[in-house]
């Protein structure tokens, strides 16, 4: 099997990792980013590693298009020295927070955060990376279940996922005449520390998204990690510009 190389975003934990280390296991080395927790990254690395494949973490703000330029520099660094090539093939754009609040009470600024980390972010971080985007590569974008299905409290972050979605179709038609697919992952309610782990951690709110499952239980990241493995495989490489929703069958 030929080199095979994936860029990750917010790669140091939850779904990001879980990702990282289902591609490892398929032998495709990361490239990965974090915010703020270094350590956390650096121990993905070294998982990573452990599974015979290399991987190097890189700090990076998906909010802040301003370091978009200098990250680039450092991805097109790493790609040399690491792997003595110049370009990777997949881009997985995973970043991203829980911010829970009432559409009446959110106020601007909770919505620039969003913004930013949630679409335009992705936007212009896909933008900027396309130089070092082999041909014949793939994108894939990450929603949520609640750009489909309708929770209290989530107005503006399923608003930004919904965005996501309409730019994975307009990335598809654009960027086909590269080779490169672009598709989008819709996890369902997933066990994580995301948005404060209010799923993991709060046994009520727990058994009410089992209870509306098909499959009977909440969601895990092996669940999802699993599943982005799966969507960048080679087998899946003539599907493009689809959601795919990876949720057990969430409020059908």
């Amino acid at each position: 099997m030929t080199q095979r190389i994936a860029l990750i975003t917010g790669g140091s934990r939850g779904l990001g990792k879980n990702a990282a280390l289902k591609l490892a296991a398929k032998g495709i080395h990361s490239v990965l980013t974090y915010n703020s927790n270094q350590q956390d990254a650096l121990n993905v690395v070294r998982e990573i590693e452990q599974l015979g494949v290399k991987a190097t973490a890189l700090q990076l703000n998906v909010a802040d298009i301003s370091q978009f330029d200098a990250f680039a520099l450092q991805v097109q660094q790493q790609l040399r020295s690491l792997w003595q090539c110049d370009t990777f093939d997949y881009l997985v754009n995973n970043a991203g927070v829980g911010l829970y609040g009432a559409f009446a009470d959110t106020s601007e600024a909770v919505f620039d955060e969003l913004l930013n980390i949630h679409f335009k972010g992705p936007f212009f971080l896909t933008q900027r990376l396309l130089p070092l985007m082999k041909n014949g590569g793939r994108i894939l974008n990450v929603s949520s279940g609640l750009a489909r299905f309708a929770l209290p409290g989530y107005a503006a972050y399923a608003s930004m996922k919904g965005a996501m979605e309409v730019l994975t179709r307009y990335q598809a038609k654009e960027l086909g005449a590269r080779g490169i697919s672009v598709n989008i992952i819709a996890p369902g309610a997933i066990e994580t520390d995301f948005g404060g782990g209010r799923l993991r951690d709060n046994e009520e709110l727990n058994r009410y998204v089992a209870s509306q499952t098909a499959l009977g239980r909440a969601g895990l990241p092996d669940d999802i990690g699993g599943a982005i493995a799966a969507l960048l495989s080679d087998d899946l490489g003539w599907m493009n510009a689809q959601r795919i929703e990876v949720s057990g069958g969430m409020f059908l």
